[in-house]
């Protein structure tokens, strides 16, 4: 079932319990702006409440790359870069990203640029085609990762490589990223959107409260000493339980 509404940098539509996001800009490689941040923020909101929906796969439209980073025509229309960031991450899409108790499936190819590699980082399996490629440009440009770079990266692949990787804004294959961990698994081209559909039909099978509270005890455990973390799987079992 597709949602027919006015958006056209985000497609949005549903198979079952199975939502698809679809970053629609394909003539600039999916390049992030406000209007996307404006349609993303809400549809990763209508994955969150619709009940219907147990998984989300995120892709990216066209032939050339799911995302080609921030929209960098948006800076000439401000008074500075760091006003036109400020701008454009002003709704916290990312920390919306990280509240959805449901898995988030990214489908990866070609170019994965600055904001494409920071969205892939807040999805909880990441399959890439082998022509994928890995770049976190910002620090070649003056900036900082505005979006969580710093520490999603970290997260995925460890302080060190993530550190090089900010540093020098190397171009990254997909062999590499398998290797590293920034993703889970590199597959054909062609072969991309059928594996990303397995999975997600393999994640609607599960318990989605026990898929929660796996994501709970992942997200926030890290953050607490071991005793605490260990409680709160005790919390999160029991509450299965009832």
């Amino acid at each position: 079932m597709t949602v027919p509404d006015s958006r056209n940098t985000i497609s949005y539509s549903k198979e079952g319990p199975v939502a698809r996001v679809v970053l629609d800009r394909p003539d600039v490689i999916n390049a992030y702006d406000t209007r996307m941040r404006d349609e993303l923020y809400q549809v990763m909101q209508s994955v969150g409440d619709d009940p219907d929906v147990r998984v989300a796969v995120l892709s990216g439209a066209g032939e050339k790359g799911f995302c080609a980073g921030a929209d960098l025509t948006e800076f000439g229309t401000a008074p500075s870069q760091t006003i036109a960031r400020r701008t454009r991450w002003a709704r916290d899409v990312w920390g919306l990203f990280l509240s959805l108790e449901k898995p988030l499936v990214a489908a990866l190819h070609g170019w994965v640029i600055g904001s494409g590699v920071e969205m892939a980082c807040l999805c909880d399996v990441r399959i890439a085609s082998e022509d994928a490629v890995f770049r976190m440009p910002e620090v070649a440009l003056g900036m900082l990762p505005a979006a969580g770079g710093a520490q999603t990266l970290e997260r995925a692949i460890g302080a060190d490589r993530a550190l090089e990787l900010l540093l020098t804004g190397r171009t990254m294959d997909a062999a590499e990223a398998v290797r590293i961990g920034l993703v889970h698994r590199v597959v054909q081209r062609g072969s991309l959107r059928a594996q990303a559909d397995r999975v997600a039909a393999g994640l609607a099978d599960r318990d989605p409260r026990a898929l929660a509270a796996v994501k709970t005890a992942v997200r926030r455990g890290p953050d607490m000493p071991l005793h605490r973390g260990l409680e709160l799987e005790e919390r999160l079992l029991a509450a299965l339980k009832r």
